[in-house]
């Protein structure tokens, strides 16, 4: 460009330089178009390129974080699960010391109570029918007579009479 402005200004007259230079100055205006016109469309190909390679970045980045919080919740159930497991051992040692039974020893004991509650059960079942069989014999009102009348009331006598006596002291 440089050449052709200076091959102009050396025979030419002014009108021809000014001329040379408004083709010039064209010619850097039409690049200028083009360029922005190739960028533009190149940069929307170029834009759409970004956003689906940060697409599939994300999808990766997901994918890597979701692993490695499975792997870190895991490791700490393990250790909690741990952790839970020498407690319940340590308070179960303390409470054996102070003589404070266990699960399993209470739990031996409520089977015991209920073995021997089905015993008694089965026990009085068993003495509750001959015991109904007599009582209902002794129900009756025996006869008694006038002589066994005669000597049981001057006993009776004395023994409430014998009674004040004694709450007296």
């Amino acid at each position: 460009m440089v050449k052709k402005l200076k091959q102009h200004s050396g025979g030419a007259a002014e009108g021809q330089l000014a001329q040379a230079v408004r083709e010039s100055a064209q010619q850097i205006w039409l690049a200028g178009l083009g360029a922005f016109a190739k960028a533009e469309a190149e940069g929307m190909k170029a834009f759409e390129k970004l956003v689906r390679d940060g697409k599939s970045l994300q999808a990766r980045t997901t994918r890597v974080a979701g692993e490695k919080v499975a792997e870190a919740a895991a490791k700490a159930s393990g250790t909690w699960d741990k952790l839970e497991q020498v407690f319940e051992d340590r308070v179960a040692r303390s409470l054996g010391r102070l003589g404070v039974p266990s699960k399993q020893d209470i739990d031996t004991l409520a089977k015991r109570v209920a073995e021997l509650t089905a015993a008694v059960q089965e026990k009085q079942r068993v003495t509750v029918k001959p015991a109904v069989a007599k009582a209902s014999k002794v129900s009756k009102p025996r006869k008694v007579s006038k002589a066994t009348k005669a000597v049981r009331a001057p006993r009776a006598a004395t023994a409430t009479k014998a009674k004040p006596a004694a709450a007296k002291r």
